[in-house]
C-alpha cells in the first residue's frame, strides 16, 4: 500500500473536480479524500495499491473535462490505513 498527497492548481474548482475524483477513486478501489482549498486549489490524498494510486495521480494531471490543470504537486506520505474515499470541505 502507498499514499500520495496531490495539490492541483488552475481552473479546478466549480468544474466537478471533487465528485469526478471520488468516482474515479471508487472505480479504482482507492481510499482517501479530496477537498477544495480556500486559495482555489484542490487537495487529495490517495491510499491503496501502488498501480491504482498512480492511476489516480495521473488522472489529477488533467481532471474532468471542464478543468484546466496548470500545476500538480505530488508528495509521498506514510499510509494511514484509510478504508473509504470521501469528499470533504
Amino acid at each position: 500500500m502507498i499514499r500520495r498527497r496531490v495539490l492541483v492548481s488552475g481552473t479546478v474548482q466549480g468544474v466537478f473536480f471533487r465528485d469526478s475524483c471520488r468516482r474515479t477513486a471508487a472505480g479504482a478501489g482507492v481510499a482517501g479524500w479530496v477537498r477544495n482549498l480556500p486559495d482555489g486549489r484542490v487537495e487529495a490524498v490517495f491510499e491503496g495499491d501502488p498501480a491504482a494510486v498512480e492511476q489516480l495521480v495521473a488522472w489529477m494531471r488533467h481532471g474532468p473535462s471542464r478543468a484546466v490543470v496548470e500545476h500538480v504537486e505530488v508528495a509521498e506520505e506514510q499510509p494511514e490505513g484509510l478504508l473509504v474515499f470521501a469528499v470533504t470541505t
